[in-house]
């Protein structure tokens, strides 16, 4: 439908503030008080509990590293990922920069990748992140130093939440951008405000124990204990950039094309309806801390020294208001090392392209909707490598011309393909484009709503519904795609911009010469 007049009551504000983004995190239960938050007695959803052990409660002090990985490929040294734009420093120059991302996959491997280069600099990163993340970073060669976000949830009571979480919510991933608010943003962001309470203490505790020279946080929330520490912060907008407001750009979570100001008016509205008793409780918590209220609708704020972005320049967005330089700076991607993949060998089809299907942690949990996959896959003329997850017991009877794994190191493995179907999490998003592969997005709820809508609209790939499509559909879908060579042009000046921009690079340089400064 053609776009429609911006209204005149979508007014621009003051300054770059944030309703960010969140991630695919269970929902909470009833909301509770502020005042109690300290305490943290009650149970409640983990953010998105990925690790099957879970540390103690308590704090946990930081550990020498043993990177010994978990998984088929170990990560290796960050030389692969590229060399650094300068000079290590003097041993006594070296910085401590502490990274926080959420306790999602998605910013916790970009981290990793800013990480390496730190690292290769000379400098000493060091993770903060939830303990249901126990091991995630201690494989890549870094410390851990772990906080409570899950309100003390034991091990099995993580575990079973996750199976009746993902059972009760898969009906609300075929609803639209805005019919998902009531049904699943809202509660994400109950989910989401604990964490920031439950948090607190421990993350004070650790930012004066470890002292960095600059703290890093990927996440949608503020954590009000990086601000009154008293050093230089650094936002990382590891998701779409639309985390940023902007008159001209689509609200995030929307879903949105770019000049549909109706769908923007009609989103932003009901989204601030629903969302007032989850912020009217965040801005009790920031009270009781000493920082001031966030305006309705946001609960994060852009950093007043630095915030990277991801989003390569090709498909960025028109800006209003466009971002000042000397506070925003674009990575055109943050892609971490992995290592080297070797592509298995299959029964049937040998010679033919791959394509790779990844829907992310979450997405590998819609069994029904891969069993369909597998089974049209099987009568077409490609192979395919699939991310099942810990769901790899549930197939049987997989054709020759598929193979499934729980796990593939997927920066390893993109270079191979010649077509990746994804969730559009921004790591697969921007990864898929740093190749300069073609992306079929099949997206279900997130920053996946808007990357779909960005791909297709930007003519990088294609966006299909994650569950009505037909089979003639898929099929011509991956068929156009692979054998579109102006398409694979435009991509391979896409790959070649956003691999001279030595995202990860660019990022710890900034860094470092923040940290220096501080």
């Amino acid at each position: 439908m053609a776009a429609a007049k911006r209204p005149a009551s979508r007014k621009a504000k003051s300054k770059a503030t944030a309703k960010p983004r969140s991630r695919s995190k269970p929902a909470t239960k009833k909301p509770v008080a502020a005042k109690k938050t300290a305490a943290a007695k009650k149970k409640i959803a983990p953010k998105k509990p990925i690790a099957k052990k879970a540390a103690p409660k308590k704090v946990a002090k930081a550990r020498t590293p043993t990177p010994k990985p978990k998984t088929a490929i170990a990560p290796t040294k960050a030389k692969a990922a590229g060399k650094a734009a300068r000079p290590s420093p003097a041993k006594s120059a070296a910085k401590t920069i502490v990274l926080y991302p959420e306790a999602a996959f998605g910013p916790a491997l970009n981290c990793v990748g800013i990480a390496q280069q730190l690292k290769a600099m000379g400098h000493n990163p060091v993770f903060v992140c939830d303990r249901s993340f126990k091991g995630q970073f201690e494989k890549y060669g870094f410390a851990e130093n772990l906080v409570d976000m899950s309100g003390g949830m034991s091990d099995q009571e993580i575990a079973d939440f996750w199976g009746t979480f993902i059972a009760g919510h898969l009906p609300h991933f075929r609803l639209s951008p805005i019919e998902q608010l009531p049904t699943y943003v809202i509660p994400v962001w109950e989910a989401i405000v604990d964490s920031a309470i439950i948090s607190h203490e421990g993350l004070t505790q650790h930012l004066n124990r470890i002292k960095p020279d600059v703290v890093c946080v990927d996440n949608v929330i503020l954590f009000p204990a990086i601000k009154k520490y008293g050093k230089p912060w650094i936002r990382i907008i590891s998701c779409s950039e639309n985390e940023i407001p902007d008159p001209e750009v689509p609200p995030h979570l929307s879903g949105c094309s770019a000049g549909d100001y109706a769908g923007y008016e009609a989103f932003e509205m009901r989204f601030l309806d629903l969302v007032r008793p989850t912020h009217d409780r965040f801005n009790k918590f920031l009270a009781e801390v000493g920082h001031k209220p966030y305006p309705l609708g946001e609960f994060f704020e852009t950093s007043p020294v630095m915030n990277l972005l991801l989003y390569p320049r090709q498909l960025q967005f028109k800006r209003a208001r466009p971002l000042d330089p000397a506070r925003f700076q674009y990575l055109e991607g943050c892609v971490r090392n992995e290592g080297s993949y070797t592509v298995p060998a299959f029964t049937e089809k040998k010679d033919k392209p791959l394509v790779y299907v990844s829907f992310g942690s979450l997405g590998a949990a819609d069994v029904d909707l891969y069993k369909r996959m597998i089974a049209l896959f099987g009568t077409l003329p490609y192979r395919f490598l699939m991310n099942v997850g810990d769901y790899i017991d549930s197939y049987t009877d997989v054709p020759g011309n598929v193979h499934l794994d729980k796990w593939y190191p997927q920066p390893a493995v993109i270079p191979q393909v010649d077509l990746f179907i994804h969730h559009g999490g921004n790591n697969s998003f921007n990864e898929a484009l740093y190749f300069g592969k073609p992306a079929i997005i099949m997206p279900y709820c997130w920053d996946g709503l808007d990357n779909a809508t960005r791909i297709d609209d930007t003519g990088y790939g294609a966006k299909l519904p994650r569950y009505t499509w037909t089979d003639d559909q898929l099929w011509s879908t991956i068929e156009r795609l692979i054998s579109d060579e102006a398409m694979k042009a435009r991509l391979t000046e896409v790959s070649r911009s956003m691999q001279a921009a030595r995202g990860a690079e660019k990022a710890a340089r900034i860094i470092a010469e923040i940290a220096m400064r501080a």
